[in-house]
């Protein structure tokens, strides 16, 4: 139903993925990279376990409601695949790769660095580095989302033949 002259519209409704605290599961992977010196790497790799479980419920969620969406006209079921593939592609990569490998050649170059130009003893390097790559999780987001939208805008989003773009950024 569409507001009136002078009503505020109805505000949209909450998506789980993306407007509360469940988002935040999509960093796991940097998380476990800044503290890949210091834990056992099992537990680095049980955070990308986690990052993907988070983008691929993301998927499922958004195709579930492309599917759900005008479910009277034709093409629901292109409509559904499209918003998985485009999702999961978006999520996988601004989410999961290119945020993982950032930050563990982050980290990994801040440990080398301090072993060449300080004596710091290794244990203190090692936690000196996890801040390092947790602290530097904020600034990397917005240009890694930009980048991807970039990219899939000039690429795979290219092959789509639908008339609404899918709405991608976390």
């Amino acid at each position: 139903m569409a507001a009136r002259a002078g009503e505020a519209a109805p505000p949209a409704p909450r998506d789980l993925y993306r407007d509360t605290w469940v988002r935040y599961l999509g960093y796991a992977n940097e998380v476990g990279e800044s503290f890949r010196a210091i834990v056992p790497v099992s537990v680095v790799w049980a955070s990308y376990g986690l990052a993907t479980a988070y983008v691929t419920a993301d998927a499922v969620d958004k195709g579930k409601k492309a599917a759900a969406a005008k479910p009277e006209v034709e093409g629901r079921t292109s409509r559904a695949a499209v918003a998985v593939v485009d999702t999961f592609v978006w999520q996988a990569l601004a989410s999961v790769a290119i945020p993982g490998f950032t930050i563990n050649r982050i980290c990994a170059t801040s440990l080398y660095l301090m072993g060449r130009m300080t004596r710091w003893p290794l244990s203190v390097r090692k936690w000196a580095t996890t801040a390092v790559g947790l602290s530097a999780i904020p600034f990397i987001i917005k240009p890694i989302d930009r980048s991807v939208d970039f990219l899939m805008d000039s690429s795979l989003r290219k092959l789509y033949k639908t008339e609404e773009a899918p709405r991608s950024s976390s």
